[in-house]
């Protein structure tokens, strides 16, 4: 258990000092250091995601710095496709979402390593915003992730927003999608004869959210490039070894 909270602080950690990419550590950790069965591992991962991202959203939208535009068009569509992934996880086996999981850690490290896209001026149509949203949702209802990797990229090229202001409403977003996506593990795991574990999951919350807040002060002190191309090795290792264990 020590290990795995060791885990959920580096998730918070991962959190604070990039915004992004924490998500993607929490099924790994509940998986490989728990022992947990990958269907509750997802579920348990949603509910975590969003309870991280919902209290470091809160100091945002307090001082402002939500876009409500692009909650509406990106953040709703995304909840609907988020509960469309869950809906149909229920057609794969545990291993095969694990192995998509591995993917998109592949994925996320692409988007890790790349250089932060300038935000573009004026808005750009809705309907390119909410098939965006209803895409990166129905990924984090399938494997469980955040995909701040992707929402944050998306809301400065697709929504026209600056950067500081990116993350606050990415945060926001990634909570009300998580929740959707939790709503409906929760019909899905009696199938299976598994149930969540939320003396856990709450504890992933408070340590995830602990780390979130010292990763934030680190974030002052760390180079932002070099922390991110370690971080986008590290997920190619983990994906790799995911791949392996799937296959």
């Amino acid at each position: 258990m020590s290990l795995a909270l060791l885990g959920a602080l580096l998730i918070g950690l991962s959190l604070g000092l990039l915004g992004s990419g924490g998500s993607i550590l929490t099924v790994p950790v509940l998986v490989y250091l728990l022992g947990e069965p990958p269907k509750q591992a997802i579920a348990e991962s949603l509910l975590v995601v969003g309870g991280i991202a919902l209290l470091g959203a809160t100091p945002y939208a307090l001082r402002g710095l939500v876009d409500w535009r692009n909650v509406l068009f990106f953040g709703l569509p995304g909840m609907a496709g988020t509960y469309l992934g869950a809906f149909l996880s229920r057609y794969v086996s545990g291993q095969v979402q694990l192995l998509v999981f591995a993917l998109v850690m592949l994925l996320a490290a692409y988007f890790m390593a790349r250089p932060l896209p300038l935000a573009r001026g004026g808005k750009r149509k809705a309907w390119k915003i909410v098939l965006e949203g209803l895409g990166v949702g129905a990924l984090t209802g399938f494997v469980g992730v955040g995909g701040g990797f992707l929402i944050v990229p998306a809301l400065v090229l697709l929504g026209g927003l600056p950067m500081h202001l990116a993350v606050g409403t990415s945060l926001l977003i990634i909570a009300l999608k998580s929740f959707a996506g939790f709503y409906k593990y929760l019909h899905l795991l009696p199938e299976y004869g598994l149930a969540v574990n939320y003396p856990v999951a709450g504890l992933f919350i408070v340590v995830g959210f602990l780390g979130s807040l010292l990763g934030g002060r680190l974030a002052l002190k760390v180079p932002h490039e070099a922390l991110k191309r370690g971080f986008a090795l590290f997920l190619v290792a983990m994906g790799v070894f995911i791949v392996a264990q799937s296959l």
